[in-house]
């Protein structure tokens, strides 16, 4: 439990970064771009979606995650808090298959292995 308390602002600017991706990629899921030919029109659509309020709640998001890290690293060194970072790759990938029916084969649970055991070898440096 000590251990989630010292690192809370981590976790929670995990937590805000995979949010906003994952509303990002809901919404995007709902539109359809293949009419969008050139970048112009791809670029001035992606603009025109930043008025749409799941995308600015995404933002938000994003700058709360970035808040967050601000004040994460002003507890830890920024070599032992970043590979924290990557649990955010673990938790994308299991959030996606389970919400966006997004398929986990082998490689990508050996790679949530590799992730895992490398957060827990650094972390051991506190």
């Amino acid at each position: 439990m000590k251990f989630l308390v010292e690192h809370f602002y981590i976790f929670l600017s995990i937590l805000f970064a995979i949010s906003s991706q994952l509303i990002i990629k809901w919404k995007m899921n709902s539109v359809d771009i293949s009419g969008y030919q050139t970048i112009a029109e791809k670029f001035t659509f992606a603009f025109s979606m930043l008025f749409n309020p799941y995308i600015m709640l995404s933002i938000i998001f994003t700058l709360l995650s970035g808040l967050s890290w601000m004040i994460a690293m002003s507890k830890f060194d920024i070599s032992y808090a970043y590979p924290f970072t990557t649990l955010g790759y673990v938790l994308i990938l299991v959030l996606s298959a389970m919400l966006f029916h997004e398929q986990i084969d082998i490689y990508k649970i050996l790679g949530i292995a590799f992730i895992i055991v490398g957060i827990y070898i650094t972390s051991r440096s506190i």
